[in-house]
């Protein structure tokens, strides 16, 4: 895809970005239909399934070769990143969404021949658009943001939910202890997509989850490698971008400072 191709969808898809975000703005004061996907706590509304509804309309309309990947399902059935293929969550914390109106986002990766190319993270109800285009630098509204700069875990704020330092199936919760204990502090939005926002701008020095779908994160990573950040897996390889995995993305060396508590932790524990 050359570079006026690829200008012309960026500026595309912001605009439905911000023409999906007025969406949601009006529904605020509607009464949502809820249901429920694996358990209580999972949520979808119509609203989920109207935005992501309008943005395959959009795109099936005006780039009908383009593939769709969204969290509702009724995209493509996406099996490679070949041409060009959209990730989209409509919104991203959804339990949030419904309890307060706050803290979500609209989540947008587009991908052209396996390689990433735009990035758009909304948060509606701030009015905060960051996005990028691959090699022209990390965006908020029209700021250009500067890359990340270097730090250490003790003077580091962590993006970590308390299930993780909990007991659960994904991992022992004893390995991350060491991490809440020595971080300067933790903080939990109950979005993936705005944490890894916020590690890509440097609000949050680090993020890391068990366990994500394509659409929760396939806009951050993007963005995570916009500005000079790394993101992995937990064991520190790269992501499959189209599969469920866990998240890892941090300032270059305090990633690998993170991975080396971990990987201590597993000798320590003799796993």
């Amino acid at each position: 895809m050359d570079n006026a191709k690829l200008t012309e969808l960026y500026d595309t898809a912001k605009s439905w970005v911000f023409e999906a975000g007025e969406i949601i703005k009006r529904s605020f004061s509607n009464e949502l239909t809820i249901t429920y996907k694996s358990h209580a706590a999972d949520l979808v509304t119509d609203m989920d399934k109207g935005i992501e509804q309008f943005f395959i309309d959009k795109i099936k309309n005006k780039y009908p070769d383009h593939e769709i990947l969204g969290e509702e399902g009724y995209g493509d059935k996406v099996k490679d990143l070949d041409g060009t293929v959209w990730i989209i969550d409509p919104i991203d914390g959804t339990t949030n969404f419904v309890h307060q109106q706050l803290n979500f986002a609209i989540s947008v990766g587009i991908f052209h021949d396996g390689e990433e190319k735009l990035a758009f993270i909304y948060d509606v109800v701030r009015n905060e658009l960051f996005h990028c285009k691959a090699g022209e630098g990390l965006y908020l509204n029209e700021d250009k943001l500067p890359r990340l700069e270097e730090t250490t875990l003790d003077k580091s704020v962590i993006g970590l939910n308390a299930t993780w330092i909990t007991p659960n199936p994904k991992i022992d919760h004893q390995l991350l202890l060491p991490l809440v204990r020595k971080s300067r502090g933790t903080r939990s939005y109950g979005t993936a997509a705005i944490e890894l926002a916020y590690v890509a701008c440097g609000r949050l020095d680090a993020y890391l989850t068990m366990r994500l779908s394509p659409w929760d994160f396939a806009a951050g990573y993007i963005l995570i490698k916009e500005a000079g950040g790394i993101i992995s897996d937990m064991n520190g390889e790269e992501v499959n971008v189209l599969g469920k995995t866990s998240i890892f993305a941090a300032k270059p060396s305090l990633h690998q400072e993170i991975l080396g508590f971990i990987s201590q932790g597993k000798d320590d524990n003799g796993q």
